[in-house]
């Protein structure tokens, strides 16, 4: 059977995409104060190195992901997942794991193997999600300071 979805590049200034954003910056207000909230303007993920990706049914937007690339202080380099976010009448549907995959892939495609993530401790669905996908606990990375409300991940590729 054909899935009724279809992933492809998204711009992060479509209606729908700020509608989205908008939805999950509300969510993650309630949950976390701001300064344990890390996420990124739609401007960030219009950047260079940065892939935004939509997950569609039809002409509705029901969920996005990005991934920005990175790299350590010895150049190797990794890709962050930001902005996963599915409307909450589309979820349980499999949708963010169809996001996870194809960002991972675009990484692997460009020779990078490594995921990395942070998420929050009031998300038990996220953090269940990534581990399910074989996500592993990790101590802070990049410009990231420890936060007891964060968690941060990674997954070779």
């Amino acid at each position: 059977m054909k899935s009724i979805t279809e992933l492809r590049p998204l711009d992060a200034f479509d209606p729908q995409a700020l509608e989205l954003l908008a939805a999950s910056d509300a969510f993650h207000a309630a949950l976390y104060p701001a300064a344990s909230n890390h996420l990124v303007d739609p401007a960030s993920l219009m950047q260079a190195g940065v892939s935004f990706l939509g997950v569609w049914a039809g002409e509705r937007l029901l969920g996005c992901g990005a991934v920005k690339r990175g790299a350590e202080a010895d150049g190797r380099r990794y890709g962050e997942l930001k902005r996963m976010f599915v409307r909450p009448e589309a979820r349980g549907k499999g949708l963010s794991r169809q996001l996870v995959a194809a960002l991972e892939a675009l990484l692997r495609s460009e020779g990078i193997g490594l995921a990395r993530l942070e998420t929050g401790i009031y998300q038990p669905e996220a953090l269940g999600l990534y581990r399910a996908l074989s996500y592993v606990e990790r101590e802070p990375f990049g410009d990231y300071e420890p936060d007891p409300l964060s968690r941060f991940m990674e997954k070779p590729l």
